[in-house]
């Protein structure tokens, strides 16, 4: 099969996963799209809930793993759309719908190289592909519960809207929930320990905290209070605020890192909901990143949060699409990003294997 004729079927099933509702763990009818995929070019796969991984047909072992991944879940559409967000149609060149931008576009382009490459003999790696489900809920059925199923993976590439540059750093997350304590009182009377007033100050701290490292590729680490609730009726002081603050940590902290300087320092009780999530990166002298660069990306870091958060190896987030397309209401993706995706992930593997 030439490429030209992988990128039509490519863009065929997307159109195809669009149609098909696949909310994060509601993904089964997704995954029986790429087990078809997979049966018609008579590549053997396993999956498991709604993960299908397979590997390439001249397996060796001994060799060095790379590993190819996105995901084929979506969030749910938002109410601003005004398309049927699982209507797959292209307009102008663009085609619509939900999961067409994350990550849709970038999930069939990888099983397309990826089939490219399945039967070729002596390449310099083995390869495994993961269509991984529960990415955007960061659940505990997706790319993470795939891992000991595998062997030991030198590096990935995760398919995520990118423009095709190179992503060769990512943010880590860490969501915490923090505590103001007070005391409940009556409105009608004095109180100098109100849970709200106090809340003020803590803030303030909060937008005013900066921690000291740096990272050349991904920037400061950013402090976000996104949330706040307090209080049930009017005539009552409430005994405690909550707050939620979500952190985006770069390459130079480690999630727990960012946990102890905030419970040493923090003007309020606060626990991290999980610290799984670090950051990720690839040296950018690594063989990928340097084939990317002489094929004409450009390297950044990417301050979203991706399946790479689950990995420990080195990973390249690179996929066609944008990425503030995504979770946007009427998404879409260029058909012609799909094509020069396909085109380039060829090219670039072809550098590398």
């Amino acid at each position: 099969m030439t490429i030209q004729q992988l990128i039509q079927e490519a863009i065929e099933l997307l159109k195809s996963l669009i149609q098909t509702q696949s909310f994060s763990s509601e993904e089964d009818k997704t995954a029986a799209l790429i087990e078809a995929w997979f049966n018609r070019y008579k590549i053997p796969f396993k999956r498991e809930n709604n993960n299908i991984w397979a590997f390439n047909e001249d397996y060796t072992e001994g060799k060095p793993l790379l590993l190819l991944n996105s995901h084929h879940d979506t969030v749910k559409p938002n109410s601003a759309y005004t398309k049927d967000p699982f209507n797959a149609h292209i307009e102008d060149g663009k085609l619509f719908g939900l999961g067409s931008n994350d990550a849709g576009g970038c999930l069939v382009s990888l099983i397309a190289t990826f089939t490219y490459f399945y039967q070729q003999k002596n390449l310099k790696y083995n390869m495994v592909i993961v269509a991984s489900a529960e990415e955007e809920s960061s659940g505990p059925n997706g790319l993470n519960s795939v891992l000991k199923h595998l062997p030991e993976i030198e590096v990935a590439i995760v398919g995520e809207p990118t423009l095709m540059n190179l992503a060769i750093a990512e943010k880590g997350l860490v969501v915490f929930d923090a505590l103001v304590k007070g005391t409940p009182s009556h409105a009608a009377h004095p109180n100098n320990d109100n849970a709200i007033y106090k809340t003020i100050e803590v803030l303030q701290w909060f937008k005013d905290y900066k921690f000291e490292k740096i990272s050349e590729v991904l920037g400061p680490v950013k402090m976000t209070v996104t949330q706040i609730e307090a209080g049930n009726q009017h005539n009552v002081v409430p005994a405690d605020v909550k707050l939620v603050i979500d952190v985006r940590v770069n390459d130079k902290y480690s999630n727990q890192e960012v946990y102890e300087t905030l419970k040493k320092l923090a003007p309020c009780e606060v626990t991290p909901r999980s610290i799984r999530l670090n950051s990720s990166a690839i040296p950018k002298d690594h063989v990928l990143v340097k084939a990317g660069i002489e094929l004409g990306r450009e390297t950044y870091g990417s301050p979203t949060l991706s399946d790479q958060a689950t990995l420990s190896c080195a990973s390249l987030k690179l996929g066609p699409g944008d990425s503030t397309r995504s979770h946007s209401a009427n998404e879409f993706i260029y058909v012609q990003e799909i094509e020069e995706g396909i085109d380039l992930y060829i090219k670039l593997l072809e550098n590398v294997l």
